[in-house]
């Protein structure tokens, strides 16, 4: 796959882009291809490329899970 060099960059950006990796929980150089992927393409990351993103998107939500017994199943082993 090709490769990009990028020079001279502003060192507040490089402070921003480690930022945003640390709390993406994802390298650098993975934050840095998904900001030019957004940038170029208008589309974020691949679907199902970071598992640990989809899972923070996810809502803070109580569900109840709780089985109910008015039907008990018959189980065969």
């Amino acid at each position: 796959m090709p490769q990009l060099l990028v020079r001279q960059i502003e060192p507040i950006i490089i402070r921003r882009l480690r930022r945003r990796a640390a709390v993406e929980g994802i390298s650098v150089e993975e934050a840095h291809r998904r900001v030019l992927r957004q940038a170029l393409l208008g589309g974020g990351k691949p679907a199902g490329s970071d598992f640990i993103s989809f899972l923070k998107s996810m809502p803070d939500v109580d569900l109840p899970l709780t089985r109910s017994r008015a039907a008990p199943r018959t189980v065969r082993l």
